[in-house]
């Protein structure tokens, strides 16, 4: 059980800086986030790609403004729920909320904030006729701890980020690897793909391009796949896991149920405060929507400190709050 000023859902790069803007005004936040590492698609998607209109960084690697949005947030102590997904809230007689996952944790917060990126974040799936039969039975779409697939037989199918920076980490943690991709060049970052040919060219990993799966096998648990390439010719090798890895596609989830106003997937706000129609709880960056949203990290990061002023305000109503600036205060941590 977790106790804290604030939960914020979502460790993408607003929410993460969101902490920042709260701490400064001595408020506790606690984030939960359904991907296992924090940075939302900045990490999962592209870490490797540059952003170029982060103000005072003429250009930054998404992966690294996500470590800088960490440092400074670090002063403020921040914790963390990762891997698990709010399922539901629940406003308590004082006023506060009780948040329920999907694993169970709970979290008591006397404000939530909602800034999860484009909703809940769902693994594309292949099509394939019994996927479903093997899911956690050796089917998996994140990979939440290496360590279960040490000494195991591991294929993973995919061809951008993902796929291959798991690949070149898992090459000396399974005892047999493959990485299947439908194409002969690959979508993620140069280097990776220059480490993934290495690698194959040791022996440690298994190439299969201008590939997919096209059958699973297996009775109570994952056994094999069946791989088939572009002439049609269909390889059957042994394996303990199978790990497509072609992005995630982003869904409102659970928080559709959740009494607010939504507007085409998207959370209407009160740009004052970007507080939404439920007393308590705050929505920012691409999850909400008013008139002449632009979905830029930018915009969130102001949205997320109009947030906090809001917030101190909702928590403390009778507190005088004067701005103070960092450049005269300077950061005083927890």
């Amino acid at each position: 059980m977790v106790k804290t000023d604030v939960c914020i859902i979502g460790a993408g790069p607003v929410g993460l800086f969101a902490i920042f803007e709260l701490g400064l005004l001595k408020l506790r936040c606690h984030l939960v986030d359904y991907l296992p590492q924090v940075g939302g698609q900045l990490s999962e998607i592209y870490p490797k790609k540059p952003i170029y209109d982060i103000p005072g960084f003429p250009d930054i690697l998404a992966g690294e403004l996500v470590d800088n949005l960490m440092k400074q947030a670090e002063p403020f102590k921040p914790s963390f729920t990762l891997g698990e997904r709010l399922e539901s809230i629940e406003r308590l007689e004082d006023g506060t909320f009780e948040l329920e996952t999907n694993e169970g944790s709970k979290i008591f917060s006397k404000v939530v904030v909602i800034a999860g990126g484009l909703g809940c974040f769902a693994p594309r799936k292949p099509e394939l006729e019994n996927l479903s039969h093997f899911e956690g039975k050796g089917v998996a779409y994140m990979i939440l701890d290496p360590e279960k697939y040490r000494d195991k037989k591991v294929v993973i199918a995919g061809g951008g980020d993902s796929a291959l920076d798991w690949t070149i980490f898992l090459a000396n943690v399974a005892s047999e690897l493959t990485l299947v991709h439908r194409r002969t060049s690959f979508r993620g970052a140069l280097d990776s793909v220059e480490k993934v040919k290495d690698l194959v060219a040791q022996g440690k990993v298994n190439l299969h391009l201008n590939s997919n799966i096209n059958e699973l096998h297996g009775d109570q648990k994952l056994e094999g796949i069946s791989i088939i390439d572009k002439d049609k010719n269909i390889n059957k090798i042994d394996t303990d896991y199978f790990i497509p890895l072609f992005g995630l596609s982003p869904k409102l989830g659970p928080i559709a149920n959740w009494g607010l106003n939504i507007d085409k997937n998207a959370i209407e706000v009160d740009v004052k405060d970007y507080s939404t129609n439920v007393e308590g709880i705050y929505a920012i960056g691409d999850i909400n929507t008013y008139p002449g949203k632009l979905k830029l990290i930018l915009c969130g990061f102001h949205e997320a400190a109009l947030m906090a002023q809001g917030a101190y305000k909702y928590i403390y109503p009778d507190a005088k709050l004067n701005l103070k600036y960092t450049t005269v205060n300077g950061v005083q941590a927890f």
